[in-house]
């Protein structure tokens, strides 16, 4: 369904749980489930319950999606529970904003993407800050963007594209999944290199925005591999380019942005795993190990191949990579925010 309001701060969408199976069984209460009892200040019995990873976005979308792929090793690895929750609204913020009001044990993980960087210049009252709330566990993988449009949209290039967006600002239609996502920030940076100002389409969730692309309601967007692979293979929608300095090895034919005449137009979206400040260190480094564990696992790198990306490297998938991380990219999402103007009340 096709949403041309702004996009409602205060939304919230519980999807269906997703719990996924263990191979081994925890310590002694094999068969517990649910959430909410005390972790404990040490690391020697985690987890004796189920672990929830929130993704504040939809069912199906990209971040679900890579959630879904690292559950079952970190969960084999833990020895416990994991189950995926969806908690999505305001670009990502109120499931943010939950995890980090949550017990700090250790049974409440967010996964979130580049949003975490980009809240705090977009929202005035964000609840949260991401530097101070949470206490990082890794990165998981960097994913590139790609510019697709639906089929039958007249320019062949990105070169097209760009000549007849600034001869049809009022007319084209640019979607995305809300104020906040990945498509909106990838499609400012698209403005921002082009130097027009085009007619946003926000959407609840990049699923809806990729329907309707797909169906011919918009003209054109921004998302990740691991949403539009698929359509491209499939020749559902029209590829412009990735917006990574190399191409994809899933989208040979699809070149990037640089070589398609667009070099200022550069993003990927990457993931990491967040749980409160407060929860034990011994806890934190258990989900970090856990995490190395998956991104190693040859189903998971596989997985990720046939999406358009590939788990980050060991060093990376640890507590102070992800810090440093997201220590740069607020600072370069603050800037880039400031300079388009956009806010949310």
């Amino acid at each position: 369904m096709r949403t041309t309001s702004r996009y409602r701060a205060a939304a919230r969408m519980v999807a269906a749980i997703g719990v996924v199976s263990l191979l081994a069984a925890c310590s002694g209460n094999g068969g517990t489930t649910g959430t909410g009892a005390t972790g404990g200040s040490e690391a020697g019995g985690y987890p004796d319950q189920n672990i929830t990873i929130v993704v504040p976005f939809s069912a199906g979308g990209p971040t679900d999606t890579v959630t879904r792929m690292i559950a079952e090793p970190m969960a084999a690895k833990l020895g416990g529970k994991i189950v995926v929750q969806n908690v999505e609204g305001a670009g990502g913020t109120v499931g943010a904003g939950e995890v980090a009001r949550a017990k700090p044990d250790g049974y409440t993980v967010l996964m979130h993407h580049i949003g975490m960087s980009t809240a705090p210049a977009l929202y005035k009252n964000l609840g949260y800050k991401p530097l101070e709330s949470f206490q990082t566990v890794g990165l998981v993988t960097e994913v590139p963007m790609t510019v697709v449009a639906r089929k039958d949209f007249a320019p062949a290039t990105l070169q097209d594209l760009v000549t007849h967006v600034k001869a049809n600002a009022d007319k084209v239609t640019l979607a995305n999944a809300g104020i906040g996502a990945a498509s909106h920030l990838c499609g400012l940076l698209f403005q921002a290199a082009t130097g027009v100002k085009l007619q946003e389409v926000p959407y609840e969730g990049t699923g809806p925005a990729l329907t309707d692309l797909v169906g011919g309601q918009v003209d054109f967007m921004c998302d990740q591999t691991t949403n539009t692979s698929g359509q491209i293979s499939a020749g559902e929608v029209k590829a412009y380019a990735v917006t990574t300095p190399e191409r994809v090895k899933s989208l040979p034919d699809v070149p990037t942005t640089t070589e398609a005449g667009l070099p200022k137009l550069q993003v990927s979206v990457w993931h990491g795993l967040y749980v409160p400040t407060g929860t034990p260190q011994d806890v934190v480094q258990k989900l970090s190990e856990a995490l190395k564990v998956a991104l190693a696992d040859q189903k998971v790198i596989d997985q990720m191949a046939k999406l358009g990306t590939a788990p980050v490297p060991a060093e990376d998938a640890t507590p102070q990579a992800h810090r440093a991380k997201l220590e740069e990219q607020l600072g370069t999402w603050a800037k880039v925010i400031a300079d388009s103007g956009v806010k949310v009340s």
